[in-house]
């Protein structure tokens, strides 16, 4: 079992804190893993193990456990009448019908602390609001970073660059997703892991959660997206797309697919940030999607995408440190990345490789047009080209992935 510290550093502060803990992301993500890990982190602590009480609603065992009442019942059998606290982890909880009204009355009623999984923030967030407004703390779960890759892999950080690298590309086509890396799998074996990852998603927490009628659809918009990774896109883009094949698609149709597939965490939608102005800008966003390993079981490895999947590494990494992350606009140019986290701001260019000099005046231009003092970077996958140029640094994407500090 992997330990996922980065997410156990944000949870371990609210242990025993009056707020419920979510716990969110895509199926297979590791969230489960996250659980038990608490649940280690609380006997270490002192906790009596049969104080932890623990139900997986994936799990047959708990089948007839779908809805509050029932879930309150079997709670209530356990701790109305005990004098210690308990602590209750509930897993994959978008399962059970009106959950979030007994976890309130759980609150109210006895001595507890909560921790709860799930696969949908849509459903999370408006249920949450509901019955739990600032009663609550949320933590996104994403599928496995590069560092923890490695981690994983029992692969050391300081092994020669050429190394690094190569683990990089490894793991730019496998992906995230930890059950694809408890075993040495073909990437033929880790698509078909990923894609029967993706239709329990399509189907459950897409089509049946939110009534989609037309699959067919769906489908075709996922695909478009991911064979769009990278470029801007929106709505109007896509119904675009459909009048040149000749159908149309109602444009709300699309909006609300595109929110359903945001909501199941396939994909997330990044406006753009005028970095001028310093405000945002409503139109030509991008998407990216959770793990690349998810288009490839879909449409296949295509080399065409690579500049588009590097960016969607680079912003998955920004998120996982808590940075807040836009598309730059700067004039008439982009710059791929502002992100920002308190004070903190870094802007960062991403492309494959800095082959011409076009490429590199391309790349640099925009950040050189910025007047401020905060970090610019320039990622690619060069294994020599490394110079800065008037304060804007190169860096190999591994080794900008593997830097603890952008700041420095």
């Amino acid at each position: 079992m992997i330990d996922r510290e980065l997410y156990m550093q944000q949870i371990i502060p609210f242990i025993d804190q009056p707020f419920v803990k979510v716990i969110a992301g895509i199926r297979r993500c590791g969230k489960s893993v996250v659980l038990q890990l608490i649940r280690e982190e609380l006997m270490k602590r002192g906790v009596d193990k049969n104080h932890i009480i623990y139900m997986n609603f994936e799990s047959f065992e708990w089948m007839d456990v779908k809805n509050a009442k029932a879930l309150y019942i079997h709670i209530s059998n356990v701790v109305k009448s005990a004098k210690e606290k308990y602590y209750i982890l509930l897993d994959e909880i978008q399962e059970v019908e009106h959950w979030e009204k007994a976890v309130n009355s759980f609150m109210v009623d006895w001595d507890v602390d909560i921790y709860v999984t799930g696969s949908n923030s849509r459903m999370l967030s408006s249920e949450l609001s509901t019955y739990l407004a600032g009663r609550y703390v949320d933590f996104h779960i994403m599928t496995l970073s590069f560092r923890e890759y490695l981690d994983f892999h029992g692969l050391s950080l300081f092994q020669d660059k050429i190394g690094i690298h190569e683990e990089f590309r490894k793991y730019l086509r496998m992906g995230g997703f930890p059950a694809i890396h408890t075993a040495d799998y073909t990437y033929e074996a880790i698509y078909k892991i990923v894609y029967d990852i993706y239709s329990s998603v399509i189907l459950r927490d897409t089509v049946q959660r939110h009534g989609i009628r037309n699959v067919e659809l769906l489908e075709r918009i996922v695909k478009f997206v991911f064979d769009n990774i990278g470029n801007r896109l929106n709505a109007k883009n896509i119904a675009d797309y459909f009048k040149n094949q000749q159908r149309k698609v109602d444009i709300n149709t699309i909006y609300n697919y595109l929110s359903a597939l945001e909501g199941a965490f396939i994909i997330q939608r990044v406006q753009r940030y005028d970095i001028k102005g310093k405000e945002l800008l409503q139109t030509n966003e991008k998407y990216f999607v959770s793990d690349l390993s998810l288009i490839y079981s879909v449409m296949g490895y295509k080399d065409r995408l690579i500049a588009g999947a590097l960016e969607n590494v680079v912003y998955w990494e920004m998120k996982r440190r808590g940075y807040k992350v836009y598309i730059g606009k700067q004039d008439d140019k982009e710059v791929d990345f502002v992100a920002l986290r308190r004070e903190e701001k870094i802007y960062v260019q991403v492309t494959y490789q800095l082959a011409s000099q076009a490429t590199i005046d391309r790349e640099f231009t925009p950040l050189l047009a910025i007047n401020d003092h905060y970090p610019k970077y320039v990622v690619s996958m060069d294994e020599i080209w490394q110079d800065n140029i008037e304060g804007v640094r190169h860096k190999h994407i591994s080794e900008f992935l593997l830097n603890e500090n952008w700041q420095d």
